[in-house]
């Protein structure tokens, strides 16, 4: 079967598909070295320009990543002519909905933090709540706030302090079977994710109760909103109760932290095919997953020069990196978080300074 791999960076899907046994076809942002390695494809800056390049792909069914979760309209022109492997269109506005997730999690027996919207902000508590888009992802755009006006297309979100982790779930629309819970890295300061650390570092019967609730939320939330194929759920650990976020409704970051018999997973769920056995867990390939951003910018340099076995989403050779952008992925089974993390600076101080033009 040939599918066609559309989100904002590919190569994860396109591996993880690849490694079932499918031809791939990647469309994202980035084109890096290793998506290219094993998938033809081609690059476009935006979501609406790598829906207009999937117009003329010919593939049998597609997969849609990071990036489309909040244009519903994209997704379906996208399912056109092909079999869509994950959550319809239809589902994703309630899904992504803050007040709709809300009540979802309290069905479940977890929380949900106090949302306002533009309209009915609350009086200003500096240090209490966060300003959020409600189109966002990946922590971009969430920040405190202490009163001030909000645009139409923002919320604020009441503050919750504790541990920032996610589940990663296959659902079949009416189910759900959790593959793991995992613990958020995030860049600073700010909320802007970076990473996962699987299983999350948390005493064992502290891990066990979170996971409890979470699976009982992955549940909730496939059968109420029909979510399809892998999906991840956003929380906040305070110690004894889990604080749902978000719902990303297609595979998460995190999910080839599980290993690569989890796209043959989010197909069956997709297509409403039997799902693993709850409490049976996906065999784990790595760790850690850590995404290095630059802090300056930077010129990539040939892919050879990066450790083997260590990093993906590699830049092709001579590229220039913004300031702010991604640099490359780090996965390790070995290395913990820190390690990984003082690896990645050494990595990024080494690279040459990229040069403006006419300089």
């Amino acid at each position: 079967m040939r599918v066609l791999v559309v989100a904002v960076s590919a190569r994860m899907l396109a591996e993880l598909a690849v490694a079932n046994g499918y031809e791939v076809i990647g469309l994202d942002h980035f084109g890096d070295v290793d998506l290219r390695a094993v998938a033809d494809g081609a690059t476009a800056p935006s979501s609406d320009g790598l829906t207009a390049l999937a117009d003329d792909v010919d593939a049998d069914a597609v997969v849609y990543g990071a990036g489309f979760e909040n244009r519903p309209d994209l997704v379906a022109r996208l399912a056109h002519g092909r079999e869509l492997l994950g959550t319809p269109p239809e589902a994703l506005a309630s899904v992504r909905d803050p007040w709709a997730l809300g009540a979802a999690a309290r069905a479940a027996g977890a929380r949900a933090p106090e949302t306002r919207s533009s309209a009915e902000l609350p009086r200003a508590e500096p240090g209490r709540w966060l300003r959020k888009p409600t189109r966002g992802g990946g922590g971009r755009g969430v920040r405190r706030w202490a009163g001030g006006r909000l645009r139409p297309s923002e919320i604020v979100q009441r503050f919750v302090g504790g541990l920032s982790c996610s589940a990663v779930a296959l659902g079949d629309g009416h189910r759900a079977t959790v593959l793991g819970v995992t613990e958020q890295l995030h860049r600073r300061p700010g909320f802007g994710w970076m990473g996962n650390v699987a299983p999350a570092r948390l005493p064992e019967a502290e891990l066990a109760e979170l996971d409890g609730q979470l699976r009982a939320v992955c549940a909730e939330v496939a059968g109420r909103f029909g979510v399809r194929g892998a999906f991840g759920v956003d929380a906040i650990w305070d110690g004894r109760h889990a604080w749902v976020l978000e719902v990303n409704p297609r595979p998460p970051a995190s999910l080839e932290l599980f290993g690569p018999g989890c796209f043959e997973g989010h197909v069956r769920g997709a297509r409403g095919l039997a799902l693993p056995a709850p409490g049976v867990p996906a065999q784990r390939c790595s760790a850690v997953k850590l995404v290095l951003f630059a802090q300056r910018d930077l010129r990539a340099p040939d892919p050879g020069w990066w450790p083997p076995g260590l990093v993906r989403d590699v830049p092709h050779g001579g590229e220039e990196i913004r300031r702010g952008g991604p640099v490359c992925t780090l996965l390790s089974d070995r290395a913990g978080a820190a390690e990984l993390a003082r690896l990645g600076a050494r990595l990024l101080s080494a690279l040459p300074q990229a040069v403006a033009p006419g300089a």
